[in-house]
């Protein structure tokens, strides 16, 4: 398995107003197959500012689940990561990992979590090494499947590095406007030609939504 980039946005490609706002972009039955996607994943990768604005679990919680939850990672530069939050709530429980360019600190390992150094560049982990880091450390190695679930600015690392090999992406009918946060974040193209290109394999509609499949070209 690759990496797979999840998108829930509105009509116009926005995972949250110009406050900050996201929950709920999408219906209950787009996220609950969000949460079959999880599950089929053994790690699963988010940002530290989508980790500090959303709070987020990042399990599977499906009824009668009873299989393996996938590692909670987050990209985290300065490990920001509160210990009030639930990734380092239930680090004890849940496996949860911190992938930074800094020594890993005592404060977040003391509690559970697990912190692998990298490269960085322009102050953020590198995708590249952050990948290969985490996969030296799932069990699976390179086989294990990363689910990456933002912000804006993770999706625009991974992409630009043609790190991405499939999108699940969910739209909501709804438009958020010009001001609303971008889903995929600010990052620069030469040219038309150098832009990632994805294969559409699949759409379906999961209550009020639409949720489209893409593969790398």
């Amino acid at each position: 398995m690759g990496v797979t980039l999840k998108l829930a946005t509105s009509l116009d490609g926005r995972i949250a107003t110009a406050s900050g706002e996201s929950r709920w972009i999408t219906g209950p039955a787009a996220r609950e197959q969000v949460h079959r996607l999880r599950a089929m994943h053994q790690a699963v990768l988010i940002g530290v500012e989508t980790a500090i604005a959303d709070d987020p679990e990042l399990t599977v919680r499906l009824p009668g689940f009873v299989g393996f939850q996938p590692v909670r990672v987050v990209l985290d530069s300065r490990q920001r990561l509160p210990l009030t939050s639930k990734l380092v709530r239930d680090a004890g429980r849940l496996p949860t990992v911190v992938i930074t360019g800094q020594n890993p600190n005592n404060r977040l390992t003391d509690v559970g979590v697990t912190v692998l150094q990298v490269d960085e560049r322009d102050g953020r982990p590198e995708p590249k090494a952050a990948l290969a880091a985490l996969r030296a450390h799932l069990p699976l190695g390179e086989a294990a499947g990363v689910f990456i679930e933002g912000g804006g600015q993770v999706a625009a690392s991974f992409l630009a590095a043609d790190l991405v090999d499939a999108l699940e992406w969910f739209r909501a009918p709804i438009v958020l406007g010009d001001e609303g946060r971008p889903a995929v974040g600010a990052f620069v193209l030469k040219d038309l030609a150098a832009a990632p290109r994805f294969r559409r394999v699949a759409v379906e509609a999961v209550g009020d939504d639409l949720w489209e499949r893409y593969e790398k070209a």
